[in-house]
């Protein structure tokens, strides 16, 4: 509980001072100052601090902006426009548009663009809020939901980007073959077609996309623009073609069994601009899909092939390692891609319906070929969108993976992706991220793995929604992005909306990826390091915060009712070395109420000091504490002249609200031998964390060191405690508590308490409240899984002589106990000590024995002999005790309130009401000495 300048604490004596830790000289400190703040100063690419604060320091802009070279078209418009493109604008519009209509596909592009904006803005909230590194959604999840979410999500979407890629190189390949290959069922083509052929034209493809890779991103950002130009050329073709063709008949794949056999070529009409055709096209004929064996097409399979094309808004953030302002250049280019590819599918769907038969529309997803002006330009088109996909994804995994291993999320697993950077570029994370795509090449068929590419991409949409709506709800104050149209309402509307979707393309994959993504949240959250969520800060303190604050504040303590009471432990401890089995015991005691360690450290806080509060250093030392104590509490400390006053403070500034500290526990003053657990070799808390450099933190009193806490002031403390209307227990033994040995030994059978006051017995003090606040502290722990086994015996003491009962009825006093237990739910049994009003002058010892409590008679001065005669009463009842307590675990007494103040000869009557409580506690089994001061049992439903 309490630390002093100059003296040590001891176990049993947790109100007692302990020595502070030494104060290092100068240089250390300075040392120690620039050991902490000094990697503050040097370039974040040094430090490895990618959370990227603001810093104040020399860093230059060539510091800041080292290996950024992409501006906002080439590093974001670029890339987000080709991944929006990919082989959706040449192959799938056609096949979307013959099978949900016009209007559909129109409401389709308008849903899916509208959660892809909500997504958007929370992509530009979050990078315009911070200085962006490397990793994209990765970054910007992690940063914001913590490195268990972040890690998680960031794994699923390199695994997306992995998949992605693969699809858009079997696209590609696809390509290829349809305008190089084999026709009609024939063997005559260009290049030959089969398995393991298509395999070798997609590990090529891969290997070229690796090379442009490996050169750096500039090349890639070059690269990029010319094939968007390309791809841009090749679109503008297909809208001339629509505009100036005339009709004509369009043969139907051989492929197509559905419409087509051997001997039946079967043909589609393109009609060119017509009004008819446009009628026939505005409504939904849901058919039969030729490329999956006819399986039935309707809405959800239609919004998930459009939807699947769309998803590359993120290709952007990817680059944010490159970009020169990402900033900047990530909303920017971000929402001028989207409205570019919204405005071109828009057109390119009105065109189809109003040139094309549905016939024509469902059972030929590559008829722009035949119907262009120059059908070489929709090869073209083809063979480069779906290449520049596959590149975008491949160079956007190897970022992802590339963060996963600089934030250590998976330990030293990546350790070698962290060792193959060379200028800035992740070779090994590249070729990493190469030879998983092979992998997926090898697989085969790729649609039923692009349905779950699409489900992970969503997953990651979702989650950064979710991390902007979990910052605005929680309005941190460090959260203001400089892209202003962004809400809560945004962030809400794009997580429900992927979260919906996600289950509409599939809700079996989308199950599958929300269990795998929390799957890899636990494994994160027990096994990567702990200290990242630190460095970056996680979202679900500000959520707990701000939730907190609202509930502390509708906690209204006016409101409190006896039935709902709990105990509100505030444990003062001076040392935790000689204490840890009382530590845990209170974590027993608190049946999930608040629980406060409070600590006094004895010193002032000059104004002409200029070290710091030493409470600040020590705080994080007694929260590793709490870590290897494994309980639930929090830590109070504070600076004060005197341990009594220090208490004072404790108790008035511990908890907040209606959450404030109902009872105070100290440990007992006595002169017995202090225990380091911490050493001790059969300890089950033995660390040695808490030594640093030789220097024991914590230290306590060592046998034969005079205490620092007088028996004077241990009472007054205690009187303190009760006038600020507080409960109380003192623990004595608690060092010989060991609860694995209670949890196996068939010996330890008994929580016992004593409902009596020995300083003033009287027969109905089983029903008074101190006493059924002690019942309720033992039934409490009574109900923990450890101490459930234990038996919970009530001694009756009755103090006056009383008749002997006829047989079958009980004692009066028996009686009332029965029926109080009985009322009060608490299953215990009652035992009669014979003795205690025979043999053991009650009465007469009474009036003696008041004179050390708060009954004294101030007028009334103690005689030698009543203080011997108190001291062996109380060894006889002490002697009571022990022979009953053979088989117990703990022990419950009734404390009885200390002299008062205004006494004559107070200071030795607190000395003989601490030699009387030794004497009546000596030898027992851990016990505690307990006095309530309000009712806390409830008898009413």
């Amino acid at each position: 509980m309490i630390a002093a300048n100059n003296t040590r604490s001891t176990n049993n004596d947790p109100v007692e001072s302990s020595e502070s830790s030494p104060i290092t000289g100068a240089a250390n400190g300075s040392s120690r100052l620039m050991r902490q703040f000094g990697s503050l100063f040097q370039p974040a690419a040094q430090r490895n601090d990618p959370a990227g604060y603001v810093e104040f320091g020399s860093i230059s802009e060539a510091d800041v902006h080292s290996g950024r070279t992409l501006g906002t078209f080439a590093g974001v418009f670029c890339p987000v426009a080709l991944s929006m493109f990919s082989a959706l604008v040449f192959i799938r519009v056609g096949f979307i548009v013959g099978n949900a209509g016009l209007y559909v596909t129109l409401l389709q592009f308008v849903i899916a663009y509208v959660i892809l904006l909500f997504t958007v803005s929370s992509v530009c909230a979050i990078s315009t809020n911070g200085a962006v590194e490397g990793g994209g959604v990765y970054f910007m999840i992690s940063r914001t939901l913590g490195p268990e979410f972040g890690g998680s999500i960031g794994t699923l979407f390199f695994l997306a980007n992995i998949v992605g890629c693969g699809l858009a190189i079997s696209g590609c390949a696809e390509g290829l073959i349809q305008n190089f290959g084999p026709t009609d069922g024939g063997d005559v083509g260009s290049i030959p077609d089969g398995r393991w052929w298509r395999f070798l034209y997609c590990s090529s493809i891969n290997t070229v996309m690796l090379l442009v890779v490996l050169i750096g991103a500039e090349m890639f950002a070059k690269t990029s623009m010319m094939i968007l130009g390309v791809v841009v050329v090749c679109l503008l073709s297909t809208y001339v073609s629509f505009l100036s063709m005339g009709p004509m008949e369009v043969a139907i794949p051989v492929e197509n069994s559905l419409v087509q056999n051997a001997t039946n070529k079967a043909l589609g009409n393109y009609t060119g601009l017509n009004m008819t055709t446009l009628a026939s096209n505005l409504y939904s004929h849901y058919g039969q899909d030729y490329t999956s064996s006819g399986n039935a097409v309707n809405f959800a399979v239609v919004f998930g092939v459009l939807f699947s094309g769309v998803t590359g808004i993120m290709a952007g953030a990817n680059m944010s390692g490159e970009l020169k302002n990402p900033s900047r250049s990530i909303p920017s280019g971000t929402l001028s891609a989207v409205l570019f590819t919204f405005l071109c599918y828009i057109a390119l769907s009105v065109l189809m319906a109003a040139t094309t038969s549905t016939f024509l529309l469902q059972n030929n997803f590559l008829f722009l070929g035949p119907v262009n002006l120059w059908p070489t330009f929709v090869t073209i088109g083809i063979l480069t969108a779906t290449f520049s996909t596959g590149l975008s994804n491949l160079i956007g995994s190897s970022r992802v993976l590339e963060a996963l291993a600089k934030d250590k999320v998976f330990g030293s697993l990546l350790n070698f992706v962290v060792k193959g950077t060379l200028k800035n570029n992740p070779i090994a994370a590249v070729i990493a991220s190469w030879a998983l795509v092979e992998a997926i090449l090898l697989i085969g068929s790729l649609n039923t793995i692009a349905q779950i590419n699409s489900v992970l991409f969503m997953l990651s949409y979702l989650a950064t929604n979710l991390a902007c709506l979990g910052i605005e709800i929680t309005g941190a104050p460090n959260f203001r992005p400089t892209y202003k149209y962004f809400t809560w309402h945004t962030a809400f509307i794009g997580m429900v909306g992927t979260g919906v979707m996600m289950f509409v393309i599939n809700p079996i994959y989308a199950s599958c990826s929300v269990t795998l993504c929390l799957l890899l949240v636990f494994a994160l959250h027990f096994f990567s390091p702990a200290s990242q969520g630190a460095q970056w800060g996680s979202i679900s303190q500000a959520l707990m915060f701000h939730q907190v604050r609202k509930y502390l504040l509708m906690l209204d303590s006016r409101k409190d009712h006896v039935k709902f009471w709990r105990p509100q432990m505030l444990l003062l401890v001076s040392s935790p070395r000689s204490c840890c089995p009382l530590i845990h015991f209170v974590n027993d005691m608190k049946k999930g109420g608040l629980y406060v360690i409070g600590h006094v450290k004895v010193g002032e806080f000059s104004e002409n000091d200029s070290s710091n509060d030493p409470t600040i250093e020590e705080y994080t030392q007694w929260l590793s504490l709490i870590d290897h104590m494994k309980v639930k509490a929090f830590v109070e400390l504070t600076l004060s002249k005197s341990v009594r006053e220090g208490i004072q403070h404790l108790i008035r500034i511990s908890g907040i609200g209606a959450m404030k500290p109902n009872t105070i526990i100290l440990g007992f003053y006595d002169e017995e031998q202090s225990k380091d657990f911490f050493e001790h070799e059969n300890s089950p808390y033995k660390t040695s964390e808490f030594d640093d450099n030789g220097i024991k933190l914590f230290p306590f009193r060592r046998s034969g060191e005079q205490k620092s806490l007088l028996p004077t002031d241990y009472v007054q403390i205690i009187d303190d405690v009760l006038r600020m209307k507080k409960n109380i227990c003192l623990c004595r033994h608690f060092h010989r508590l060991d609860k694995q040995m209670i949890a196996r030994s068939n010996h330890i059978r008994y929580i016992d308490v004593w409902p009596v006051n020995i300083f003033e017995p009287k027969n109905d003090d089983p029903f008074d409240v101190v006493s059924q606040f002690m019942m309720q502290l033992a039934c409490i722990i009574n109900m923990l899984p450890v101490w459930k086994r234990l038996e919970l015996r009530v001694f009756l003491c009755e103090s006056d002589p009383q008749p002997e009962p006829s047989a079958p009825f009980e004692r009066p006093a028996e009686h009332r106990l029965s029926l109080l237990l009985k009322s009060l739910r608490i299953s215990a049994s009652i035992h009669q000590i014979p003795e205690w009003g025979k043999d053991m002058d009650v009465p007469r010892h009474r009036n003696i024995l008041k004179q050390f409590t708060s009954q004294s008679d101030s007028n009334q001065v103690m005689t030698e002999e009543n203080i011997n005669r108190s001291k062996l009463y109380m060894q006889r009842v002490n002697q009571i005790i022990r022979d009953k307590s053979n088989a117990t675990a703990v022990t419950f007494m009734y404390l009885p309130a200390p002299p008062k103040l205004s006494t004559i000869d107070y200071k030795e009557k607190c000395h003989h009401y601490l030699d009387l409580l030794t004497e009546l506690t000596y030898d027992l089994p851990p016990t505690i000495l307990v006095h309530g001061i309000n009712s806390v049992m409830s008898t009413t439903l």
